[in-house]
């Protein structure tokens, strides 16, 4: 049976799985897992949605203390028959304790060899991966992540395992060897051997295999991070020097970039089984880290902190914003706290932000960009008076002064100071002559004071200078073509 991917699921399927993703992402875990088992049971080769019920059940334990169990006893005496019978009931069997202990050794094992009878290596390989997560350096549990890839034809995969396995015991012969035979293997897979062997003049199988191991750790040091593998090998040979030194800043700051891409990939991805919030929340600890070694020294860095901050309460806020949008009854006893929480972070937002603006423009008083971005989010708050000495500042500022200038109209228009506003709004529409996103916005804005204060002649010139270049922007066409009586 192959892997089946979610465009091949039934439209009753594929609603099940979105709603389980909503649930997820809303840590409404048991309700994510029961919906999930559900499928797979009609879909057991949905990996993807297996992943996504691994990673609800483990958001699930997280923070709980694990006590004695009997489901591992359970399991133990009835899986061996169940295996034999029927492995895709073996599987379910595997599933039931994964939902409330998914780094089971039992569990993990019965459905790694139930998933390979049952003909999915893909999920066999997946739950080898969940225990070696659990297991970062079991080399027993490597080798058989290792063979496991191997028999699936993943060289390149196995190469990454056994490369761990050496990196954690150098003295492991069995772990070199299969390396450079996955090594050779790959490069003959995919038909660059050939190209290798006939530049290579008189260089033996060894010397070939040698010089590829280099040139692979070569690229790999010098070369952008792309994949979650490339950064998990990266942070692990980091650690070591973090924790023989938490002061290094270098080794801090360079963590906690690995976790920042490792969470974009993630993002980019959309790999419901990715840990995505665990690497946001990793990044975010080792900024925070190098800001206190820094003693704040370095701007970038406490932006950055704040700036994943924010984003982690943006996911929060979108996962419950999509959520909420599916619930038909918005005043459901247990709906209630996610519309609360909600609003909640709504206004944190707005004061953190604040917050955090004002401590940068205290900070760093002479940065204009800093002025510009305070007086944003002062207009934001709607605090339009307090926008504008900031504004006023920030014009001059080259870089920001355009949008200064339309902030500070909007400020004048909300004080109701229409006048100060529309000379404002000239002058900023006066100083560019191209008719870009920036100055459209600002010859709207114009107009429509303008037709605020009754000069419709005015007002209706603004509109057509918009239209003659960009038809289509906001209701530009529609005002034009009413003054004509069209």
């Amino acid at each position: 049976m192959a892997t089946i991917p979610e465009k091949d699921l039934t439209e009753a399927q594929r609603a099940l799985f979105q709603k389980a993703r909503h649930a997820n992402e809303i840590r409404n875990h048991g309700y994510a897992i029961q919906l999930m088992q559900s499928v797979l049971k009609q879909v057991p080769g949905f990996l993807d949605g297996r992943k996504l019920l691994r990673a609800a059940a483990l958001a699930g334990v997280e923070g709980k203390k694990s006590g004695f169990s009997l489901a591992g006893t359970t399991l133990g005496m009835t899986a061996g028959s169940t295996l034999k019978k029927d492995p895709f009931a073996a599987i379910e069997l595997a599933e039931k304790t994964l939902a409330t202990d998914p780094k089971s050794p039992q569990g993990n094992q019965l459905l790694w060899e139930a998933a390979n009878r049952a003909g999915l290596p893909e999920t066999a390989a997946f739950a080898l991966e969940t225990l070696v997560g659990a297991n970062p350096k079991d080399t027993k549990l490597l080798h058989q992540l290792g063979g496991q890839y191997l028999t699936m034809g993943e060289n390149d995969k196995a190469v990454a395992v056994y490369n761990r396995i050496v990196q954690i015991n150098p003295g492991d012969l069995e772990a070199n060897k299969k390396a450079k035979d996955a090594s050779a293997s790959a490069t003959m897979k995919s038909g660059r051997w050939e190209e290798v062997s006939a530049s290579s003049g008189s260089m033996n199988f060894r010397d070939l295999i040698h010089k590829k191991d280099e040139a692979i750790a070569l690229e790999n040091k010098s070369r952008i991070v792309r994949t979650g593998e490339q950064i998990s090998q990266q942070i692990t040979e980091l650690y070591p020097q973090f924790e023989a030194d938490q002061n290094n800043v270098d080794v801090a700051r360079r963590i906690a970039l690995l976790y920042e891409q490792w969470f974009e990939a993630a993002v980019a991805s959309a790999d419901p089984a990715e840990e995505t919030d665990s690497y946001l929340d990793n990044s975010i600890w080792f900024y925070t880290h190098t800001n206190a070694i820094l003693a704040g020294g370095d701007p970038n860095i406490a932006r950055k902190c704040s700036d994943l901050e924010f984003r982690k309460m943006e996911r929060r806020m979108k996962a419950l914003v999509d959520w909420l949008a599916t619930v038909p009854d918005q005043n459901d006893p247990e709906v209630r706290p996610y519309a609360d929480e909600l609003a909640d972070l709504r206004r944190q937002r707005a004061a953190s932000s604040l917050e955090v603006a004002r401590k940068r423009v205290a900070e760093n008083p002479t940065d204009l960009q800093l002025r510009y971005e305070l007086g944003e989010v002062l207009i934001k708050a709607g605090m339009y008076t307090e926008a504008i000495p900031e504004l006023q500042r920030a014009k001059q500022n080259p870089n920001a002064r355009l949008k200064a200038m339309n902030l500070l109209g909007q400020c004048y228009v909300e004080k109701n100071m229409l006048d100060i506003a529309v000379k404002q709004f000239r002058d900023a529409a006066s100083e560019t002559t191209a008719m870009d996103s920036t100055k459209k916005d600002i010859t709207y804005r114009l107009g429509l004071v303008l037709e605020k204060m009754g000069k419709k002649d005015d007002y209706i010139e603004c509109m057509k200078q918009i239209y003659e270049v960009d038809y289509g922007y906001l209701d530009v066409a529609k005002r034009v073509e009413s003054s004509y009586g069209g």
